[in-house]
């Protein structure tokens, strides 16, 4: 038998409900804040991530998926969405002199070791706004995560790491009395950080290895480097975020894996999720435009992983996520199928979910099927019913159940 690749996962009907009622949750709280859905492809020019995500990160080195089309192309599946979402809006005109505010969703693909939370194709929703260069774009972003936190009721569950990597000047800086102090200590470092200290040092100060991490503590801190610009940036991104009520924490090891932030970065973690704990990060990205060839605009996002985010209501809420069919209808005999049909279309047009019994059997067993379905009602018909122009409607939570003409029994279908 053929079996899934590794890394893929089938989503099915009882998760895949939970699943569109996060991303359903994330959609409506984005258009509330007034940003726009774009679509955008999953292939890509391997040369845009490595010109945008940096050619020594992890992703670039080690966790593309790249492939030579017919005409020796080289494409890459979109291990990110930001990138993408950068050259389509460029490419349209849509950048230059103006503002945005748009997100996408869809999956997108890493070579990495298949585990609980991460995946070789995971989904992600990502929002990402242009044009403006104040942190208050970046509060706005930070606004929306936490809006959707309290629409999935995990907002407790989760908490807010801050961080500023400042101008590309002071980071550059900083990157040096990084290495002038770490090389010394190179043997000391685990081997993966040993690695970065020549191709992207920054990263080694988010090792997870304990002897590695008790060497940077010790490390020259990014925030000392800070310019006047930028060190008034982030400040302000504080105030808004108090002003608000925002709870954060300052985590001056938090740089992210991509080299394209600036200034501000932020994750959301929770405890609840073990090992892979980080469900979004973001932050902002000035550089980004004018490396892929547009003109010079500033920018920030978010990527927020959907895989995690539905791990996380899974673990700590106890949402539903309302039922795979809203009624389930049941009928006496083989020969009130049709009127069974004709009573579903009706329903149906009330924006009820309705499901006709199929494949016989008397009222035990259809109710039986009834509650497999996850139905929250079951209409139930026999010869009364249909003599008397009636319905009799049983709620499968509670049993309760009530004979009503048909208007009064729509109404009471659609109360719960």
């Amino acid at each position: 038998m053929v079996q899934s690749v590794r890394g893929m996962r089938d989503v099915m009907p009882a998760d895949a409900r939970l699943w569109r009622g996060v991303e359903d949750a994330a959609r409506k709280v984005l258009t509330r804040f007034g940003y726009e859905e774009v679509q955008l492809p999953l292939l890509e020019q391997t040369e845009l991530f490595a010109r945008s995500v940096g050619e020594s990160t992890d992703i670039v080195e080690k966790e593309m998926y790249i492939l030579n089309d017919r005409d020796g192309e080289s494409l890459a599946l979109r291990p990110e969405g930001t990138a993408g979402c950068v050259r389509a809006l460029n490419e349209q005109g849509l950048l230059y002199n103006q503002t945005q505010r748009v997100f996408y969703a869809g999956p997108m693909f890493r070579y990495e070791r298949p585990q609980k939370g991460r995946y070789r194709q995971f989904s992600q929703i990502g929002a990402e706004a242009f044009g403006f260069p104040g942190p208050d774009l970046d509060a706005e972003l930070i606004h929306i995560c936490s809006e959707f936190w309290r629409a999935l009721g995990v907002a407790e569950h989760i908490t807010l790491q801050l961080n500023t990597l400042g101008s590309a000047e002071s980071r550059r800086a900083h990157r040096e009395a990084l290495v002038a102090f770490l090389t010394p200590l190179r043997e000391q470092l685990d081997e993966d950080s040993q690695r970065r200290l020549t191709t992207n040092p920054l990263r080694i100060l988010d090792s997870k290895d304990s002897n590695t991490q008790a060497i940077v503590a010790e490390a020259p801190q990014l925030m000392d480097f800070l310019d006047d610009q930028g060190r008034a940036h982030f400040e302000q991104l504080c105030r808004h975020l108090d002003g608000i009520g925002q709870n954060y924490e300052i985590n001056q090891n938090l740089v992210r894996g991509l080299d394209y932030y600036t200034h501000t970065v932020f994750e959301w973690v929770t405890t609840e999720l073990g090992a892979q704990g980080t469900v979004c990060g973001g932050g902002r990205y000035d550089g980004l435009v004018e490396q892929l060839g547009g003109k010079a605009t500033p920018a920030a996002g978010f990527g927020m992983g959907l895989d995690r985010a539905v791990l996380l209501c899974e673990a700590v809420s106890n949402n539903r996520w309302g039922h795979a069919v809203d009624v389930y209808i049941c009928y006496a005999q083989d020969d009130m199928f049709v009127a069974a049909s004709q009573l579903a279309q009706r329903l149906r047009q009330h924006d009820l979910q309705v499901r006709t019994h199929l494949g016989g059997g008397g009222f035990k067993k259809q109710l039986k099927r009834a509650n497999s379905a996850d139905a929250n009602w079951a209409v139930l018909l026999g010869e009364d019913e249909l003599q008397n122009g009636q319905i009799t409607v049983k709620h499968l939570g509670t049993g309760e159940q009530q004979t009503l003409v048909e208007s009064e029994a729509i109404e009471r279908l659609l109360q719960s």
